[in-house]
């Protein structure tokens, strides 16, 4: 299944973040810490870098990701040029306190009386960022909801005398390039419902579960995972939380949706889908898709116009 959802009001989005862009001082960029890359927008890094803005990429939800992974993708962001990454939980208000000196120490010549510092926070719905707004200004100034883009409009508000935030709306990007993010996407509610087969995402986070983490599928349902592939867990789910339909049949969307909760909440503990090595790997993998389906593009229509000639010749 190929995940693609990009409501009206993200295009509308995008068009007023490249405008905002000119007069920013710095991004902050809240990415989910269980999937960093996954949740990091192509059209963000494409705005900033235009404009050469350094970048705080926060990876949120701390709480729920793999300590080792997080600790993996901060090394990987910090050895960029420009970019400091801040592993943090909203729920801890000592780590939301720390977000305004380290958007200081990203542009010290900013945050005066006469030049402001002006702080543009971006990121894909879902991830905390209305959360992270309403913490940092301590009051509620952001809508929060468990669904998707529930931000839908621009706003700008004051943190301190000299810091000004300039708040967007979730937003994705028109196409996800690779399948597997648009799984991890919908695996982490960052992508709306009417967009994904729950069963289908939940059959991809179950054999990304028996490769990494199995062991945490067992002390949450009882069961052992030797030789089980995705659907067979979620059988056994619905098999030991005694989900059935009439007839007697498992009832497999049931289960499915409660593999997602569970991932979703923490229940089954702290996950990350993705690492450096595991992104490096993917990125190897839809790369030598992309040039196989290349080649095979570039024989078929070196075929046609073969085809063609002798077509030609013919007559």
């Amino acid at each position: 299944m190929s995940i693609q959802w990009f409501p009206g009001h993200m295009n509308a989005a995008k068009k007023e973040a490249a405008e905002q862009m000119e007069n920013t001082d710095l991004v902050i960029e809240v990415l989910d810490a269980r999937l960093p890359e996954a949740s990091c927008n192509p059209l963000v890094e494409e705005l900033r870098k235009f404009r050469q803005r350094p970048c705080l990429k926060i990876l949120n939800k701390i709480d729920l990701a793999d300590p080792a992974a997080t600790a993996a993708w901060k090394a990987f962001y910090d050895a960029q040029e420009g970019v400091t990454a801040y592993p943090m939980t909203t729920k801890k208000p000592l780590d939301v306190a720390r977000i305004p000196e380290l958007c200081q120490s990203l542009a010290p010549h900013r945050g005066v009386p006469t030049k402001p510092l002006r702080i543009m926070i971006m990121g894909i719905p879902n991830v905390g960022k209305s959360t992270l707004m309403n913490a940092l200004l301590k009051k509620r100034v952001a809508k929060v909801g468990d669904e998707p883009a529930v931000t839908k409009t621009q706003q700008k508000l004051y943190l301190g005398k000299h810091i000004v935030l300039v708040d967007t709306p979730g937003m994705l990007w028109p196409k996800i390039a690779m399948a597997s993010d648009g799984l991890m996407l919908a695996a982490s509610h960052a992508v709306g419902s009417n967009a994904l087969i729950e069963e289908e995402v939940a059959e991809f986070l179950a054999n990304l579960l028996l490769e990494r983490y199995p062991q945490l599928l067992t002390a949450r349902y009882g069961f052992k995972t030797e030789g089980l592939d995705g659907i067979a867990v979620i059988e056994n789910v619905a098999q030991r939380r005694g989900f059935r339909v009439r007839g007697g049949e498992f009832d497999y969307e049931k289960a499915a949706h409660v593999l997602l909760h569970d991932y979703r909440t923490g229940a089954l503990g702290r996950i990350s889908l993705e690492t450096p090595a595991t992104r490096a790997a993917a990125l190897a993998r839809h790369a030598a898709e992309m040039a196989e389906k290349a080649r095979i593009a570039e024989e078929k229509a070196a075929a046609k116009a073969e085809e063609a000639a002798r077509g030609k010749r013919g007559t």
